[in-house]
This record gives structure tokens, sequence and C-alpha cells, in this order.
């Protein structure tokens, strides 16, 4: 079992910089994919970003490639998702999950991968 907890969003200006962090606790974090996702209001939740089990591997929606980086911290259980050059249009509700070790690449932009999810953390960009 695995448990989620998003912090680190806020209200910034476009062109703003924010860090998520995604704290996990569970004794299986280590061998996990972690992924970012958002919801924005009457949208589906989309994929943002994801990083391998060990971190040697990452994948980014084309909408944030160049502006988000994804990155982990195994030994401290925690995920992050590095938020720059930021637009309106990043305003959402932005969540992280944990799904299994192994993944094919395509596996990784797919929700239905992701078995452990957080409760979320409101991004607004403000123009």
């Amino acid at each position: 079992q695995v448990q989620l907890v998003e912090s680190g969003g806020g209200l910034v200006q476009a062109g703003g910089s924010l860090r998520l962090s995604c704290a996990a606790s569970g004794r299986t974090f280590n061998s996990r994919a972690v992924g970012w996702f958002r919801q924005a209001p009457g949208k589906e939740r989309e994929f943002v970003a994801a990083i391998k089990w060990s971190g040697t591997s990452t994948y980014y929606a084309d909408s944030v490639k160049g502006r988000f980086t994804i990155s982990r911290d195994n030994a401290k259980n925690t995920g992050y998702l590095q938020m720059n050059n930021l637009k309106p249009e990043d305003t959402a509700v932005y969540y992280c999950a944990a799904g299994a070790g192994n993944y094919k690449s395509t596996d990784y932009y797919r929700r239905s991968a992701y078995d452990y999810w957080g409760q979320g953390t409101q991004v607004t960009v403000s123009s």
C-alpha cells in the first residue's frame, strides 16, 4: 500500500515557477513509477510527466516539455515536479500517482497504469 500527499501548489503569475512535491509512505515507493497528472475545471485528467522507478527515464506531455522537470529522491520517498515559465493554461489540480515498477514507454502516459493517487494540489496561474 502506498499513500501519496502532494504539496507546493499555489497562486503564481504567468512566467513564474512552482515546485510540487509528492511525499509517499510505504516501503515500495522506490520500486514504483511516479506520474503527475492534472485536471482543469470541466476537462479530463491529463498526463503531465512521469519518471521510472530508477529515475533514469522521464516522460513529458508535449505541452510542458522544456518547462517542467520531473525528478525523485528515493532516499526521501518523494517525487517532485519543477514547473517553470508557467502559463494560465497550466491552471489545474495536480495529482501525483504511483504505479508498478516496470513499464513499456507507452504505459507511463496512461492513467490506468497507476494504482495509487494523491488528493491533489491546486495550481493557479494568473495572466
